[in-house]
């Protein structure tokens, strides 16, 4: 387990990198500099599947909403992440609420070594895109200023993909 949770963190760190050289291989448009929020495009493609386009923020990352027990949470899309990773704040907004005790995974951050509670999410819904049965790790707020949206989420799609300056998330 102590190995996943490194390689988790290693991926964590290598997304973010990854997402830092694509900001720099793309110039932004002048627009995507303020500080506005630009809303994710939801369609409908053939035989009902549903695309969901989000554009990069002004910080080149790609934030969305979504939702979990029906309670709205902020995301950015971490391809690099393992699985969802979930601060405390969050978790607490649905109900989650790990003891001390259930903080007992180790999980290698930017910030050092740090433990986390694991946890399975019932339904995550991005954009319409629903997703059951979901890991996910729950962290302390000191650690984790941004819930991620990993591959537990991720790799339950037919497909996700960075494309003209958008990450497309597709079922």
């Amino acid at each position: 387990m102590r190995n996943i949770m490194i390689f988790a963190a290693i991926m964590i760190g290598l997304g973010t990198f990854m997402a830092q050289m694509a900001d720099k291989m793309t110039p932004a448009p002048a627009a995507a500099t303020s500080a506005r929020k630009v809303a994710p495009v939801e369609t409908v493609g053939q035989a009902g599947s549903r695309s969901l386009d989000i554009p990069r923020d002004s910080r080149g990352h790609f934030q969305t909403q979504g939702r979990i027990d029906g309670q709205r949470l902020d995301f950015m899309v971490d391809t690099g992440a393992s699985v969802v990773a979930l601060n405390e704040k969050s978790a607490a907004r649905f109900g989650l609420r790990p003891t001390r005790g259930e903080f007992n995974a180790p999980v290698t951050t930017a910030n050092g070594t740090i433990k986390a509670a694991r946890a399975r999410l019932a339904m995550v819904d991005i954009g319409g895109l629903v997703v059951r049965d979901v890991d996910a790790m729950v962290l302390p707020d000191e650690a984790l200023s941004e819930n991620l949206l990993g591959l537990s989420f991720l790799s339950k799609l037919k497909r996700f993909e960075y494309a003209n300056g958008k990450m497309v998330l597709e079922q």
